[in-house]
């Protein structure tokens, strides 16, 4: 015997997803049915953690089947990094995106930070960019997380910088999390799974330690799972990064979502200007003028090479 239900996915495990019914909150086991795509593009896992879903539940083992998948407020979609030419959805139907970064112990790539922006600009999702391991700063360190929050506070992201060791802005970083569904994203080895341990002690995530022989972070977390810590408070857990590419994004996309770019881009001479070599482009004038970031504008750059040699094997290369 069959009834149908609907609940919100917590978490995904490849083929099988974990479902809190509406009402309850009982956990069901999951499959889905059928196959979905995203912008023309394969998923490798169509449902995300937070979507909100429909299944038919047999009540003999009580498992599920996925007959229906909500519509989305917004959702992060990366491009998947084992199979190049598919997407993989890192979450559905977020308040907020939390980027865990470190300056030292895994050392800083700045260039991530703009690249993880690429992710969630395009979905209007606000993003609060964390420094963390500030025990660890020299007086140097210090000024290079300050300035950072300084850049990224001017064209309108919110920063802090903290300790999950000596608890220091924790509890201001608890209340900007306070109410919302939060997904929580890094490269591995920046201690993303001690801080949400710290923020909630209760939730007892798995941690690990930098490679000795890399100085890289290791995977600790690995599937996506959404917390939910009680008061509207839900925190999902995502995967450490290594690297994000884009199989989904053209080099306007690109230009549109580097959102500093995009107002000052109103000004240029061509309407599809790329702020490269183009004459009379207000973004190449307000960068000269110093209203620009250098850093953002050669990670700018890097993308859109990347974006370009992409497409270009692609159109030369049977696939």
């Amino acid at each position: 015997m069959k009834r149908t239900a609907t609940g919100k996915v917590i978490k995904s495990t490849g083929s099988w997803y974990q479902v809190a019914l509406a009402g309850d909150g009982e956990i069901i086991k999951a499959r889905i049915r059928g196959k979905f795509r995203m912008d023309g593009k394969r998923l490798t896992n169509p449902v995300g953690v937070g979507d909100l879903v429909e299944m038919e539940v047999e009540s003999k083992d009580n498992t599920g089947m996925i007959m229906k998948i909500m519509e989305r407020k917004n959702f992060v979609v990366r491009q998947s990094p084992r199979q190049k030419h598919h997407l993989h959805l890192l979450a559905s139907n977020i308040d907020l995106a939390l980027l865990i970064v470190t300056v030292v112990n895994p050392s800083l790539k700045q260039g991530f930070i703009d690249r993880f922006l690429l992710l969630t600009e395009p979905r209007d999702i606000p993003v609060l960019i964390c420094f963390n391991k500030c025990d660890l700063h020299t007086e140097e360190d210090q000024l290079i997380a300050e300035y950072l929050c300084r850049l990224y506070e001017s064209i309108g992201y919110d920063s802090i910088i903290v300790s999950a060791t000596q608890q220091t802005g924790i509890e201001e970083l608890k209340q900007k999390l306070k109410g919302k569904t939060t997904l929580v994203a890094g490269q591995s080895g920046v201690g993303k799974s001690t801080l949400l341990n710290t923020i909630h002690p209760g939730l007892n995530i798995k941690t690990g330690n930098l490679s000795e022989y890399t100085g890289k972070g290791q995977h600790t977390t690995t599937f996506a799972e959404l917390f939910d810590l009680g008061d509207g408070t839900c925190l999902i857990d995502t995967p450490g990064m290594k690297t994000l590419s884009y199989n989904n994004l053209e080099v306007m996309d690109v230009a549109h979502n580097f959102r500093e770019f995009f107002v000052f881009s109103q000004h240029c001479r061509f309407g599809d200007c790329t702020h490269r070599n183009e004459p009379g482009c207000a973004v190449k004038e307000a960068l000269e003028s110093g209203e620009i970031s250098e850093l953002r504008y050669q990670n700018y750059l890097a993308i859109l090479d990347e974006i370009e040699d992409q497409n270009y094997w692609e159109r030369h290369t049977d696939i």
